[in-house]
């Protein structure tokens, strides 16, 4: 178990810091068409999930950046999904909801008993 958690984590961590990078630098290109959050809020996200990606490899605070990951990428899924559901590579819903589900298996495997 301990092997898969952190093949999740590793997968987690580069979808965190390659989707934040490109929300960080490329705002506009994020929600082309539509303008559910500002270039300023997508900046803030895309930086933030690049910091979960690089904490979610340090073992003392990855079940916390795990939850955090998983309740932010569960927000996003809810806002992509109402601009639009169609299950294409293109679609960022398709990403973030399977990123849900990796964050929170890691974050239950990974909890403190």
């Amino acid at each position: 178990m301990n092997i898969l958690l952190w093949i999740l984590q590793a997968v987690l961590a580069l979808m965190c810091i390659a989707g934040g990078g490109y929300k960080a630098f490329n705002p506009a290109d994020v929600m082309k068409g539509t303008r559910a959050l500002s270039d300023g809020v997508w900046r803030t996200i895309g930086v933030f999930e690049v910091l979960l990606g690089i904490l979610l490899i340090v073992p003392a605070v990855t079940p916390l950046a795990a939850v955090v990951l998983t309740l932010e990428s569960l927000f996003l899924s809810a806002l992509y999904a109402r601009i639009s559901i169609k299950l294409v590579a293109a679609n960022p819903l398709v990403w973030s909801v399977p990123m849900a589900l990796m964050a929170a298996v890691v974050a239950w495997g990974r909890y403190p008993a």
